[in-house]
């Protein structure tokens, strides 16, 4: 059976496996989004105690590998009775906040600090300027990194099959094993993945010309 037969045939199970994908991507970042703005803001604060938090937390993820934080939430958290889906999400919004915290952070600070001092002198308080002013113009400066950090997520969460999640790369792996051919199914994969990358990279160009052109 030729590759392109295989493919045809497994398309349907594929399809799902990569639905599956998908949504562990986008949930998993969509919180990762909001750990990761909490953990900038708290590095900014200027407050000692908040800083070492925060670098701690990114000390943590960067130390240790992302399929050790999955399994830590996977095991961890069974005596809340939380689905697989759920443990692998916090696994992955967990482990990416931390690059997205170093993003927003970079980009928070690489504003002109007058802008800051230009919205007190309006009588707005810090958090309205920041709102205001200070954080769109620093999504548009973080949102290409953060392009870049959706796609590593997309391909981390192939690591969900290690917990037995019926994702992609499982679908791969599961049908290379029962038909005695991995190279081809991997082969497979490997297109459903490039979609997936494709996609993203489409919407984050998207998204790029649109804030261009509302500036």
């Amino acid at each position: 059976m030729g590759l392109l037969t295989k493919f045809i045939d497994t398309y349907p199970v594929f399809l799902k496996g990569m639905l599956l994908t998908f949504e562990l991507t986008i949930v998993s970042i969509f919180i990762a989004i909001f750990i990761g703005l909490f953990f900038a803001f708290l590095k900014i604060s200027n407050i000692k105690i908040l800083e070492w938090i925060a670098d701690l937390y990114i000390f943590l993820v960067r130390g240790t590998p992302l399929v050790v934080q999955i399994f830590i939430f996977y095991f961890g958290l069974t005596a809340f009775n939380i689905s697989d889906f759920l443990a692998v999400v916090l696994g992955l919004a967990f482990h990416n906040g931390a690059y997205i915290a170093e993003i927003f952070r970079g980009a928070i600070q690489s504003i002109d600090h007058g802008q800051m001092e230009a919205g007190r002198s309006l009588g707005m308080t810090m958090c309205l300027t920041m709102r205001r002013i200070i954080l769109p113009q620093a999504s548009r400066r973080a949102l290409p990194p953060l392009g870049n950090q959706f796609i590593i997520a997309l391909k981390d969460s192939s690591l969900a099959s290690f917990i037995g999640m019926y994702e992609l790369f499982n679908v791969a792996t599961t049908h290379g094993s029962l038909k005695y051919d991995y190279m081809s199914y991997l082969l497979i994969v490997a297109v459903y993945y490039l979609i997936l990358v494709l996609f993203f990279s489409i919407i984050v160009r998207m998204i790029e010309k649109k804030m261009s052109s509302s500036d």
